[in-house]
């Protein structure tokens, strides 16, 4: 066991990131303990499935881990929860705009966390679209049970190899999604099986790729771009919660407003999303 910490640049609201983690926790794959501040789960560090246990704190983490840590898997870690970003900069901002200033001035140091494996966000965004969050979550257990590798007393994410042997049939069966969903994931596990990767595409070409599968809409691959990708100036006109956040406004009305935000489009999606749903951890364990 190794210990690290990792401290954020500028401001770091803990408790958001926490709550947004534990709003997407997938049962079996992840434990939240609010009461500890915990986070632990299984990620792919090094080549290989490492026990990692993340404890949060106002000034950003302390992390254990399995094995000694590298300066790979501190760059790694750092990603995910965007902690070497200087959110300050990116603040003062969008303080200027009247709508974001008291969501900035109640939340600084929001981030725009990732995902700790590409395939894992595609899969889960896939599955978890015009659902529940907690239908989502259900769903993720049911594949990381199926298709997961257990590891101790966790499930390491399913590989888009091991998702890729089960036909659309079976994942329908399994999982309980629906057979156009299952449509869309087996087309995803196939395509990440085959070495694909957003990693090295602009955003207009994963754009592009993540449309041309079967079943991704463009609330799908606008989420990805933010999510998975960490695109600082992506917006998702289309979510829902965003446009509530907003007053209720249409799809066109969102991505008007939201061009005044440039160059910092996902980290005023974050605040808005901090302010509808993630704005305070609830007691317990995920």
């Amino acid at each position: 066991m190794s210990t690290v910490r990792l401290d954020a640049n500028g401001p770091f609201h803990h408790s958001v990131v926490f709550a947004l983690l534990a709003a997407h926790a997938i049962p079996g794959v992840e434990c939240l303990d609010h009461q500890a501040g915990s986070h632990t789960r299984m990620m792919a560090l090094g080549g290989a499935q490492t026990h990692v246990v993340v404890r949060f704190d106002p000034a950003g983490v302390s992390v254990d881990l399995d094995r000694p840590v590298t300066s790979t898997d501190e760059a790694a870690l750092r990603a995910w929860l965007d902690l070497g970003t200087d959110t300050r900069v990116i603040e003062k901002t969008l303080s200027k705009d009247p709508l974001l200033r008291p969501l900035v001035e109640n939340r600084p140091g929001v981030r725009l966390v990732g995902y700790v494996g590409e395939f894992e966000a595609v899969a889960m965004t896939v599955i978890g679209q015009q659902v529940s969050l907690a239908a989502a979550r259900t769903f993720g257990g049911r594949l990381a049970a199926a298709y997961g590798h257990p590891v101790h007393d966790l499930i390491a994410f399913p590989t888009p190899e091991s998702v890729a042997t089960a036909g659309p049939a079976q994942l329908q069966q399994v999982v309980g999604i629906t057979r156009a969903r299952s449509v869309t994931l087996h087309a995803v596990a196939e395509r990440w099986a085959e070495g694909f990767s957003l990693a090295q595409l602009t955003v207009n070409e994963a754009r592009r790729a993540l449309l041309a599968l079967p079943g991704v809409g463009p609330w799908t691959a606008d989420y990805l771009t933010v999510r998975a990708m960490q695109h600082p100036d992506t917006f998702v006109p289309g979510d829902l919660v965003a446009r509530r956040a907003l007053g209720a406004v249409t799809v066109d009305e969102a991505r008007t407003l939201a061009a005044a935000w440039a160059p910092w489009r996902s980290y005023a999606l974050m605040h808005l999303w901090a302010d509808a749903a993630y704005g305070a951890a609830k007691p317990g364990r995920t």
